[in-house]
Order: structure tokens, then C-alpha cells, then sequence
């Protein structure tokens, strides 16, 4: 995407980057976005770096993103492709490529309606953590089926840039 100005309809609230605080932007500002991925939205607003939820992308006059899944399985159980589309759905807020194709996600378990996922940051003070295990959560919580969502964060083994996908090393250069 290329970078844009736009001007907020109404305030909304965001997170700094890469701190994760919480900051409000009030209506009428004028920011950049950079990033329009995953549904949720990456912006400059004064000076510093922002990471939108997509339940706000009406004050950036977007419209919000759904997630589409496949068909359920015939038993009811929830289909792991659709699992693997929603984590496909969260990218990190300061590269453009999704936290599965980081190589974020170590583990994932579903069984009976549970779903449980092991996954790491690419640096373990990252302030967006929590708010990238929220999107997790969000996002896998939408799968049909689903009736909880674990999710473990871990250090070891720390995250490494071999840890990503051929296409997402390609997509940044790091190959």
C-alpha cells in the first residue's frame, strides 16, 4: 500500500508502537496511514508510530475487514485451514507480513472446540505482545466452532529471522 493522508472522522483509540500504550486520536486529525493489513491499520499521527484495531477503520473511512472461512467440517469440528487463515489475518504492526509467516506461531492444538497456541514475539520486550496475543485470540475466536482460545507466549527458542516463511524472507529481502 502506498502511504496516504487521511483525516479521522471521529476519535479512536489506538496503541503506540512498538510500546503497545494506549493513545487516543482525536476526530479530525490528519495521519498517515502506512500499513493496511490483516484489518487493522498501521498510521502516523504526530510523529509516532500507531497501531488502529479494525473495529475503528469507520474514523479512518475504511470499512471494517471480515474474515471469510471455509465450510465447516460435516462434525462440527473446526477446520484447521480456518484456524490457519485467521493467523493469516494478524500481521505485526511494523513489517508487513503476517505473525505466521514470521514464523510466530510454534505450536497450535485443536481438539474438541479448544484451540491452543503456542507462539512467540520477535523480541520478548515487545510492547505490542499483548495486543498481538489479543488479535490472536480475536481472530481464532471467529473460526466457526470455537469455544475457547489458549494461547502460551514463550521465549525459547528465541525468534530468529530463519524462523520465517521462503515468501515472507523474499517479501523483506533478508534471504
Amino acid at each position: 500500500m502506498d502511504r496516504r493522508i487521511v483525516t479521522t472522522t471521529r476519535a479512536c483509540n489506538a496503541r503506540l508502537v512498538p510500546t503497545g500504550d494506549p493513545i487516543t486520536i482525536p476526530a479530525a486529525s490528519f495521519i498517515t496511514l502506512t500499513q493496511t493489513l490483516g484489518g487493522t491499520f498501521t498510521v502516523v499521527v504526530e510523529g509516532n508510530m500507531a497501531r488502529i484495531a479494525g473495529q475503528d477503520a469507520d474514523a479512518l473511512g475504511l470499512t471494517k475487514i471480515e474474515l471469510e472461512f471455509a465450510t465447516p467440517n460435516a462434525d462440527g469440528s473446526i477446520n484447521r485451514a480456518d484456524v490457519e487463515t485467521a493467523l493469516n489475518s494478524v500481521y505485526d504492526p511494523e513489517i508487513p507480513v503476517s505473525i505466521a509467516d514470521l514464523g510466530l506461531i510454534y505450536g497450535l492444538d485443536i481438539s474438541s472446540g479448544h484451540v491452543a497456541i503456542t507462539m512467540t514475539l520477535t523480541a520478548p520486550g515487545c510492547g505490542m505482545g499483548p495486543v498481538l496475543v489479543a488479535e490472536v485470540e480475536d481472530r481464532v475466536a471467529q473460526v466457526p466452532g470455537v469455544e475457547s482460545v489458549n494461547i502460551e507466549l514463550v521465549f525459547d527458542p528465541p525468534w530468529s529471522r530463519e524462523m520465517m516463511s521462503e515468501a515472507a524472507q523474499l517479501e523483506l529481502g533478508v534471504f
